[in-house]
């Protein structure tokens, strides 16, 4: 077992994020590990000299730390129960079982890693023009390559783990806590303003944790301590660490990964503190296990206090290579030599202090080519040239034995969640660096992201960022803005070719100089292209290391400005994020109507309807069957009560409203008379039906319209966003929650009425079918519609929710006479059935259209326009595939069940959406998709019921009860 506390660890202050007294053992390629509590995978085994902890995909060269911020693809591994993980940002735990992925035989020697050799026989897009011909080829080469390029191994005995989501609301949200954010935090906080300061590491600081800002090395720390120290201790900032902000919404909605958690968080203004990704060098073998960026060599150093080499080569393209050497000269690390690709420092003193150090600076200068061990198993040496012109090298050339290359060219501004709200890339020919614009209102950034990376200016950056947005909030005076200049921090042409190829521009992709170029000169001329088609910036890392050198390689190839070639589209999100976290809990809303108590009392056994619970049948649960055919008997011949409040209800008013309905539903509304009702179907764009209801229309300018229970805030959305566009005169106000109702059914059901309703003329003549009226039940003001959802005669009484209970109560004594039974729900579906009324979501699907489900009746095909009447027209002129017809089966065949398959032969021609057995039609009754040659009347089809048993059903012709609709007109 290998010694963590060997000469690769360093004394104290150094190691910020471990604990010395908490040695950790693990596993990693059969091999045992020591560690400590807070090392992460790639921390600990760095520091007992192992390097190599994956495969790259296409390759199959050896791959290892590159960020050390789990900004790249290098350190993907397989844990047991999860694949593709990131050795350097996952906590190493007692016993932990790590294994390398992506490799044949063993990771150290991988019989794979020949592919290297055959690269000029891949080149950028092969696999489009090589296995598509002869016909049919795919079909032998697809399992070859998903084997070879395979990339972890899933455990399907995995058990899902709890997830959540929270949300949360803040004045101004600041992600990133680096020197600019901990300044930007603090400044608002002062002005009184509540922030919500979000960070991906584990502890605050962001740069201040490892970087070096001075000659000296002690400003880092001092300024960090302050901050933080003020930060804790403010009672405005809550504090999110080891928090990931994966994307931005409009109006400053952000989803936060903590944990097991998902925040969504809504905040008045935004500032981005995101930082900057450090940029390689792209030189011939820059993908060496031992070359690494220079800012991960300080992760290792200042957070895992982990010694990552002995002898140092430094490549640079600005000052901070020179302020890394001097802290891995404080670490005991050798630096053989410091290579400048400019011709100065910006600071000469960083360079004189080298020299009295007897450090080397090759100035003009780059590393041409790494050296390596056999096997490529580890940098052994580099090969250094002066730089002639843009990526060219003088032949001459010094060679300098290493076992670690720190390089960095320069730094690229982390633009996702900026350029996902809209924010513009633009290069900067003199910097050779991109600054962001044209961010929207309320949306700020500071810090490196903004193009500043003086530690002073930084600081005075955070806090003008906060007090702009501060004086947006009405917190303070619009400041005034200060202008920082700076020399850049970027080379301008990092990218050196070489006669062997094998300088990786995107380290996921296995994806070298040449073949990013032949993809542009292939007639790519794109970014957007270029990475379709050469999947460049696709891996995991997304581009964070290659977007950069990619649009400079690009722009010059066509001949354009790295302005105008861009950088490929920042989606969301961010970062990996699990399906857990998208998911999180299942919520269950859980709403009552006003009568839910009365419904309780008398028994009712509840069922979830949508986000509501109602009843679902009256009386004992172990006689459910009796139960239902109880309520369904007494609707049938007496008279009974359902509380429908759960019922989607919107008003239209206005002088434009029946234009608006008319537009709306697939019916004609414009000439609907005052006082009557028509059933109202509701089509998408595409020509599916979405939703169905009642619409009463009460004046000439004012319609009361019902909704189906789960869909009528989705139907009021719609009703909002259309008239966006329309913009006719009406107001739209869901009053779902207002208005409760209840059904009153039966062939008594206007006795009942006649009690307690003394101002509406209730009798056939004066009050038809389909009618709706308005008047009072013991002064409470009412809406009466006279509606056959259930098939019997009957009322549908809204009113004002909050006389729920006293409303209930009343009509329950009116009925004592008549011996009135209240009815739930599974009755309700029942009756329906009987009648061949479908339900939305249930008889109809993502792809029902009105012809499919005998809608057709329902469709005015003399309107002008109406919401989804092309493609309704359009699906109507095609032939059907499959229709929805009712069926009926002998009451001892098996009953189906809904979503049995529906069978043609050998193959599934449809499903059932509903079916019950009616003790009133004694027999067993449903609705059913089947194929059109299914369709006819009398037509038999099987159905593979429970056990995998067929039953044969018969289609007959809709409604099964009462066909002339005698009994709900009377």
């Amino acid at each position: 077992m290998s010694n963590p506390t060997s000469l690769s660890r360093l004394p104290l202050p150094y190691g910020l994020l471990i604990d010395r007294n908490q040695p950790v053992s693990f596993e990693f390629d059969h091999q045992r590990f020591q560690g400590f509590s807070g090392d992460s995978i790639a921390s600990a085994l760095i520091a007992n000299q192992r390097w190599i902890m994956s495969r790259s995909f296409k390759y199959h060269r050896p791959r290892a730390p590159l960020s050390m911020a789990g900004q790249d693809a290098n350190t993907l591994i397989q844990l047991k129960e999860e694949a593709n993980v990131l050795a350097d940002t996952t906590l190493i735990q007692p016993n932990l079982v790590v294994a390398g992925q992506n490799f044949n035989g063993s990771l150290l020697k991988d019989s794979d890693a020949f592919l290297g050799k055959f690269s000029k026989f891949m080149p950028v897009g092969f696999y489009y023009r090589s296995f598509y011909k002869p016909k049919g080829i795919w079909k032998f080469w697809e399992p070859i390559i998903r084997k070879k390029a395979g990339l972890g191994v899933l455990d399907l005995d995995f058990k899902p783990e709890y997830y959540d989501k929270a949300y949360l609301f803040t004045d101004i949200a600041i992600i990133g806590s680096g020197p600019a954010g901990l300044q930007a935090a603090l400044t608002a906080a002062e002005a009184g303003a509540k922030v919500t300061l979000i960070e991906q590491e584990k502890i605050l600081g962001g740069s201040l944790n490892y970087a070096r800002f001075d000659l000296d090395g002690q400003k880092a720390q001092s300024l960090k301590q302050k901050l933080i120290e003020a930060v804790h201790q403010h009672a405005n900032i809550c504090v999110m660490t080891d928090a990931i902000c994966n994307a931005w919404f409009t109006d400053h909605y952000l989803p936060i990964i903590q944990g097991k958690r998902m925040y969504k968080l809504r905040a008045k203004k935004c500032i981005v503190a995101s930082g900057s990704f450090d940029q390689p060098v792209v030189f011939h073998n820059n993908d060496l296990p031992g070359v690494i960026l220079t800012s991960a060599v300080q992760r290792l150093i200042k957070l895992y206090a982990v010694k990552p080499g002995k002898n140092a080569v430094i490549l640079t393209g600005n000052d901070d290579g020179y302020l890394a050497a001097l802290d891995l000269i404080e670490a005991g690390i050798q630096v053989k030599a410091l290579v400048d690709m400019r011709n100065a420092p910006a600071n000469p003193s960083l360079q004189s202090r080298l020299e009295k150090h007897n450090i080397p600076c090759h100035l003009n200068s780059t590393v041409y080519a790494a050296q390596h061990s056999n096997g490529m198993q580890h940098i052994t040496g580099v090969d250094i040239r002066t730089i002639t012109g843009e990526g060219k090298v003088a032949e001459q050339s010094t060679k300098i034995s290493c076992d670690l290359l720190c390089m960095s060219s320069g730094y690229m501004p982390v633009y996702q969640l900026l350029c996902q709200a809209g924010g513009k890339l633009n290069y900067l020919d003199h910097k050779a660096m991109f600054n962001i614009s044209g961010l929207p209102k309320g949306l700020l950034i500071t810090g490196s992201v903004n193009g500043v990376h003086d530690i002073d200016h930084v600081l005075i950056d955070g806090a003008q960022a906060a007090n702009v947005a501060l004086s947006e909030l009405g917190l303070a005076s619009p400041p005034q803005q200060e202008v920082f200049e700076e020399a850049s921090v970027n080379f301008s042409w990092p990218i050196f070719p070489h006669p062997k190829g094998k300088e990786f521009v995107d380290y996921d992709e296995d994806l070298q100089i040449a073949d990013i170029v032949n993809a542009a000169r292939t007639g790519y001329r794109d970014i957007q292209l270029v990475k379709r088609y050469s999947t460049v910036g696709m891996g995991p890392s997304q581009g964070r290391h290659s977007a950069l050198p990619t649009a400079r390689l690009v722009a010059k190839t066509t001949q354009r400005t790295v302005t105008e070639t861009g950088v490929t589209t920042a989606r969301p999100p961010f970062t990996v994020e699990k399906l857990a976290h998208v998911a999180g809990r299942g919520f269950d809303p859980y709403r009552q109507t006003a009568m839910h108590q009365r419904h309780l009392e008398l028994g009712a056994k509840m069922m979830p309807a949508g986000t509501w619970q109602r009843p679902a049948f009256y009386g004992d649960a172990n006689t459910r069957q009796e139960n239902i055919a109880r309520e369904v008997q007494c609707v049938h011949q007496n008279v009974a009560i359902i509380d429908v409040s759960t019922l989607g209800g919107l008003e239209i008013r206005g002088a434009d409203s029946a234009e608006f309905l008319n537009r709306m539903y697939t019916f004609g509304f414009a000439k609907l008379p005052v006082g009557k009702t028509r059933y109202a179907v509701m089509a998408n764009e595409h020509g599916i039906v979405i939703d169905d209801g009642v619409c009463a229309r009460l004046s000439d300018h004012h319609f009361y319209v019902t909704a189906t229970t789960s869909g009528v805030d989705r139907i009021y959305q719609q009703m909002l966003k259309w008239n966006v566009q329309w913009r006719l005169n009406i107001d739209i106000t869901n009053v779902t929650t207002a208005i409760s109702a209840v059904n009153i059914a039966g062939p008594n059901s206007r006795k009942v009425m006649e009690r307690v309703c003394q101002d509406i003329d209730l009798s056939a003549e004066a009050f038809p079918y389909l009618g709706v009226r308005c008047g009072t039940i013991h002064n409470i003001p009412v809406r009466v519609m006279r509606v056959g959802f259930v098939g019997e005669l009957g009322y549908e009484i809204h009113f004002p929710t909050r006389y729920g209970e006293f409303m209930w109560d009343l009509l329950m004594d009116a009925g004592k006479p008549f011996d009135m039974l209240p009815f739930g729900v599974e009755s309700q579906r029942l009756l329906r059935l009987e009648k061949g009324h479908i339900i939305i979501s249930q008889d109809t699907d993502g792809m029902s259209h009105p012809k499919e489900v005998d809608l057709g009746w329902a469709v005015s095909r003399n309107k002008p326009f109406f919401v989804g009447k092309r493609s309704i027209a359009i699906l109507e002129a095609q032939p059907l595939k499959r229709k929805l017809v009712a069926f009926e089966l002998d009451k001892s065949s098996q009953q189906p069940l809904e979503g049995h398959i529906v069978l043609e032969g050998e193959n599934i021609s449809g499903n059932i959406t509903s079916c019950e057995y009616s003790p009133t039609l004694d027999k067993i009754i449903g609705l059913a998709y089947v194929s059109i040659n299914q369709s006819e009347i009398d037509t038999t089809f099987p159905i593979r019921v429970e056990g995998g048993a067929m039953v044969h059903a018969k289609v007959v012709k809709a409604p099964f009860y009462d066909p002339e609709n005698k009994r709900q007109e009377m």
